[in-house]
């Protein structure tokens, strides 16, 4: 196998993928298993979905260099405690920065955390700064999720949205296994 530029060569990308559209976090993790193939550290911090199981996490599983932390308390769309997914975001953010600041990882992947932003869980600047600032310039980052900050855009190198033009749900089909988890 082609080796990896090494970290001192290396100038890690910042990648945000947001939009209405379906796929946001299925082409973050398609970025992190070519990642993981090529051989770098991956680890996946998922800010919204909690216990759910889905096939990327049980694909992951089969990867010694994929670490997989699934740490939201669900889908809070519609929250009922705000004041708790604050706190819980606020937590997620803690422990995805001393990941990142660990330098263990080549690819750090924030999944859904422009959810927590764009919710006021957590401050856009605080995010923005820390992308500008403290990320190791070697690591590659992604952050997914709809309604991006124009903070958190401004500091990333790539952004994609991904705009819907027809969705399953809207026809009343239900997630389907394999597809959408």
């Amino acid at each position: 196998m082609r080796a990896m530029k090494s970290r001192a060569k290396r100038r890690g990308i910042t990648l945000v993928h947001g939009g209405e559209g379906k796929g946001k976090s299925s082409s973050g993790f398609g970025v992190a298993f070519r990642a993981a193939g090529w051989g770098m550290r991956v680890c996946v911090i998922q800010f919204i979905k909690g216990k759910w199981k889905t096939g990327e996490q049980r694909a992951a599983a089969r990867f010694d260099n994929i670490e997989w932390h699934a740490m939201g308390d669900g889908f809070t769309w519609d929250t009922k405690n705000p004041e708790q997914d604050r706190k819980t975001s606020r937590e997620i953010w803690n422990f995805a920065r001393e990941k990142i600041l660990s330098e263990e990882f080549d690819l750090v992947m924030l999944d859904e955390i422009n959810y927590c932003i764009a919710y006021g869980w957590l401050p856009a600047a605080e995010v923005a700064e820390f992308i500008r600032a403290q990320k190791p310039k070697w690591m590659h980052l992604i952050l997914t999720g709809r309604d991006a900050a124009p903070e958190v855009a401004d500091a990333a190198d790539t952004v994609t949205e991904m705009r819907k033009v027809k969705h399953a749900f809207d026809a009343g089909i239900t997630a389907a296994q394999g597809v959408e988890f």
